[in-house]
């Protein structure tokens, strides 16, 4: 399994961790969150439980307290996605007190699709299928879960994400360890989008890749999201206590 971007993040993010604790961790259905020492607080989606018992990760009750450039290590795991979330939200948390030059402006927007235009999804986001069909493109939908209909297979997918001229990719797949595989088979297309709250804000962990765009969330309310996150909800719920905002990506 290839974790570059991972490794990546986590070499630029080590020398900002300092000397910064985790001071609380909220694994929940949805979303992951980790609250940093300061209160800034990142998230990342969790991934579907793996485990044979009513223990999930084998660390918990002991989280909080640790060095967050511990948990931001467990981002590389070549194990399992559960560590990869809970390091993926503490660089989140991390980037959160960075200084960094983003747009509130709506991504699908800013990337004047046309007609003419073919856009490979990786990961379904609902929200934006059907503003994305308005425009009259060619829309290839790669999906690992066969209940949305009407998407291809990672397979079937290899040969839209080889001739697409806009790729929207899923920050799940930093989780799922697909990330360096799917950018692998990414052809040439004008702009390369990666979408959605566990998206890091960080261009200098993409630059030079086909990564052009870095669509992401910043927590704003940071006690109101860990409420959500602890009760189960989503992305529609945390939306009211978050900034969606994008980062330019040098490639």
């Amino acid at each position: 399994m290839m974790l570059q971007i991972q490794q990546r993040l986590i070499d630029f993010l080590t020398p900002h961790a300092g000397n910064k604790t985790v001071t609380d961790v909220r694994i929940g259905l949805g979303y992951t969150a980790v609250r940093i020492d300061g209160g800034d607080v990142g998230v990342a989606w969790t991934p579907k439980a793996a485990s044979a018992c009513c223990t999930h990760f084998q660390a918990a009750g002991s989280l909080a307290g640790t060095p967050a450039r511990d948990l931001l290590a467990r981002l590389a795991d070549e194990k399992a996605p559960l560590p990869r979330a809970i390091g993926l939200a503490t660089a989140n948390a991390l980037l959160a007190a960075l200084p960094q030059t983003t747009t509130k402006e709506e991504i699908i927007s800013t990337l004047h699709i046309t007609p003419t235009d073919r856009v490979a999804m990786v990961g379904y986001f609902a929200p934006i299928i059907a503003d994305l069909r308005k425009t009259g493109c060619r829309l290839d939908i790669v999906e690992l879960n066969e209940q949305h209909g009407d998407t291809l297979t990672p397979d079937q997918g290899k040969e839209a994400l080889a001739h697409c001229t806009v790729a929207i990719i899923t920050g799940t797949t930093l989780i799922n360890g697909s990330c360096d595989e799917v950018l692998a088979e990414v052809g040439t297309p004008r702009a390369v989008v990666l979408l959605g709250p566990s998206s890091p804000l960080c261009p200098e962990a993409f630059a030079g890749t086909k990564i052009t765009h870095v669509a992401g969330a910043r927590v704003r309310e940071a006690d109101a999201v860990l409420r959500v996150i602890s009760e189960g909800g989503g992305t529609q719920f945390m939306k009211r206590y978050v900034d969606f905002e994008t980062v330019m990506v040098r490639r």
